[in-house]
């Protein structure tokens, strides 16, 4: 593997996506303040955009690597857990909501765990249409939440939005963890 298929702009987009994360916790540790949600969203739809550019990129660029296929779902999943995380430490997500925060991040974790032991069998298990989006539904729906209410001074029905779309992106999110361990079901049952 050269150098220039390694560090090369996809990888650069997936490493600042990580980065981010840190930024919108940082943002969110001060969710009372608007400029503080502006912050946060901005962050957060900054890397939501890199999720699609990277792996654009590197496939139009053929600069896909081994680096950007590990560093790729962790990005992902830390960008959605951590905003998940502190959506519920300031309680946007409280009571019956958290269930759905729950939903996605147990499916985040189960599907990861799948994929995991799928590789070591050297199967692969290709990312379907619904699941991309319920990607795109997930990301929209936390980047009102972390709005909040600074969101909600300019379209008063942006956190309300925000919760609906995070409930719909719940249910594809368990459609598409059972669609994933349908298509896995056949090597989890050898022996």
């Amino acid at each position: 593997m050269t150098g220039s298929k390694t560090f090369n702009i996809p990888n650069i987009l997936t490493i600042a996506r990580i980065l981010a994360v840190p930024a919108i916790v940082f943002c969110m540790l001060w969710p009372t303040h608007d400029w503080a949600r502006w912050t946060a969203l901005g962050l957060f739809s900054a890397a939501a955009i890199t999720d699609f550019l990277d792996g654009y990129l590197a496939r139009r660029w053929n600069l896909q690597s081994a680096l950007g296929r590990m560093l790729d779902p962790i990005a992902d999943k830390l960008l959605v857990s951590v905003s998940i995380l502190m959506l519920t430490n300031d309680h946007t997500l409280a009571g019956w909501q958290i269930w759905a925060g729950v939903i996605i991040l147990c499916r985040e974790i189960l599907v990861s765990g799948l994929r995991e032991f799928l590789a070591g069998l050297q199967v692969s298990v290709p990312v379907t249409k619904l699941a991309k989006w319920k990607t795109t539904a997930q990301l929209i729906a936390i980047g009102f939440l972390l709005a909040g209410p600074a969101g909600d001074k300019v379209l008063f029905f942006v956190s309300d939005l925000g919760l609906v779309l995070l409930w719909i992106s719940a249910l594809l999110t368990l459609y598409t963890g059972y669609d994933y361990f349908r298509a896995g079901m056949q090597y989890l049952l050898e022996d």
